[in-house]
């Protein structure tokens, strides 16, 4: 009878193990999760599809990825900042292999991106950056009166 139990306990290891295996994730799941790097590719894809404007926009720079939760399912923050090329929007050229417009239009993005490659998706709204210059007439003029009180300071002391 003892004998018996241990043959039945040996044919069920078979069994135990493929249970096993199956509750693990396996190296094909992962391979279906995008990286961080590919989900913000994919959103300024989107960006690009969405957009009505004449030029296509190439990744600028990327805020690094959140530290948190690693299942791809969840929605992970991201922030990038995305510029304007010389590439008509019409093209069917990747933005990467476009260069990038000389005083072409930059534009910070945020939102959210899953990493789930068969049920992700991005919530990402971009917003153009006010073109800040700077007046070096305006500096110049300024240096020259501060310049010239200062002159009239040292007169009246020396």
């Amino acid at each position: 009878m003892e004998t018996q139990r241990s043959r039945l306990c040996w044919g069920c290891w078979p069994l135990l193990l493929l249970l096993l295996g199956l509750a693990i994730p396996t190296p094909l799941a992962a391979a279906r999760a995008l990286s961080y790097q590919e989900a913000v590719r994919l959103a300024v894809q989107g960006f690009n599809q969405r957009s009505r404007e004449a030029s296509l926009y190439r990744l600028l720079q990327q805020d690094p990825q959140p530290q948190g939760d690693l299942n791809p399912d969840t929605p992970k923050p991201v922030s990038f900042t995305v510029k304007e090329t010389v590439c008509p929007r019409t093209t069917r050229q990747p933005p990467e292999e476009c260069d990038f417009k000389e005083n072409g239009l930059v534009k910070e993005c945020a939102g959210t991106v899953t990493l789930d490659q068969d049920t992700g998706y991005y919530d990402v709204v971009c917003e153009e950056i006010k073109d800040v210059r700077f007046n070096y007439d305006r500096l110049s003029n300024i240096i020259k009166r501060g310049g010239y009180k200062l002159g009239e300071g040292l007169e009246i002391v020396g």
